[in-house]
């Protein structure tokens, strides 16, 4: 495997300008993947028989909506469906890594969520939907809570408002980039043969893919849990009326 962490293949798109060829492609297929398996989901409830496939879809859906009725209110009705379009997603890019495309020499692979572009666009989203969620509700006065408690604090408060999507987004990339990197060290040792008097490493290690891939998968399914958590919390500190 000649594989680099950090680099990618890159396409010079008008107006965009560069782009990550294999993350672009990547993301175009778990949407590929992820849009009709939806489609399959929601192609049960034709039938009045209720199956597994709803069983489960439901199970999802009443959760996230509970958790978004729970922490924000009344307004949460309208965001559910988008809560659950971004758990659903952003659950398929972290687990799309788990597959060694990019070993066999394909031009897709790893986890586009390791790409800090994704993650920074997912993160850009949620700042924008909360700006303008805010905004709806209460006007401009809805950054009167920069100016509390009282107007000095106000560079700080900028500061909190800015750095919120920073972290969301570092928060998903770092988690997923390292769990691309411990399969990456394993594999090297794996086929380094490496002996350390008559321990083989190599062959000790060999065992070691298929425990950091379950890690990888459980913390693919947290960081989209945490990521959807905290974008209801920030729409909750938004939408209060005590905030305002």
């Amino acid at each position: 495997m000649h594989e680099q962490i950090g680099e990618h293949p890159l396409w010079k798109v008008p107006v965009l300008g560069t782009v990550h060829s294999d993350t672009v492609l990547t993301t175009w297929i778990v949407m590929a993947i992820t849009l009709p398996l939806l489609w399959w989901v929601a192609a049960s409830y034709r039938s009045p028989q209720v199956n597994r496939r709803q069983t489960v879809f439901e199970g999802v859906v009443n959760y996230f909506a509970d958790l978004a009725h729970s922490t924000i209110g009344p307004l949460a009705e309208g965001f559910v469906p988008f809560l659950i379009a971004l758990v659903v997603f952003i659950f398929a890019l972290n687990e799309f890594g788990m597959f060694p495309f990019k070993a066999f020499g394909l031009p897709f692979g790893g986890s586009p969520t390791a790409d800090l572009n994704t993650a920074a666009a997912y993160a850009v989203l949620v700042f924008v939907l909360i700006q303008v969620s805010g905004i709806r509700k209460s006007g401009l006065k809805f950054y009167k809570h920069l100016l509390q408690p009282f107007w000095p604090m106000v560079i700080i408060n900028l500061l909190e408002e800015v750095l919120r999507p920073t972290t969301l987004a570092l928060r998903l990339f770092f988690n997923i980039l390292i769990g691309e990197l411990l399969i990456l060290v394993v594999y090297q040792i794996v086929s380094s043969h490496i002996k350390i008097g008559s321990f083989d490493l190599s062959l000790t290690a060999a065992i070691g893919p298929f425990f950091v891939q379950i890690f990888n998968f459980l913390v693919g399914i947290l960081q989209a849990f945490v990521f959807v958590l905290l974008t209801i919390v920030y729409l909750s500190l938004a939408l209060a009326d005590e905030a305002h």
